[in-house]
């Protein structure tokens, strides 16, 4: 069987996407939000933003 990576419906805050990450590397998603939020203020915010747009059209919801 196959893992794959989907949005989170449970572990949502705003669309899924860090949530269905931390779900998918078995990780606490609120970890993988704190990740994102401080790789965001080093990085400036846009580029995090960005790829944070681009995760969210590519990934599909779960079903």
């Amino acid at each position: 069987m196959q893992k794959r990576l989907y949005k989170s419906s449970d572990n949502r805050m705003l669309t899924g996407v860090l949530g269905g990450i931390g779900e998918f590397f078995h990780v606490d998603p609120t970890l993988v939000r704190l990740g994102f939020v401080v790789l965001a203020l080093v990085t400036v915010v846009f580029p995090c933003l960005i790829g944070y747009f681009i995760a969210y059209l590519i990934i599909p919801e779960r079903v």
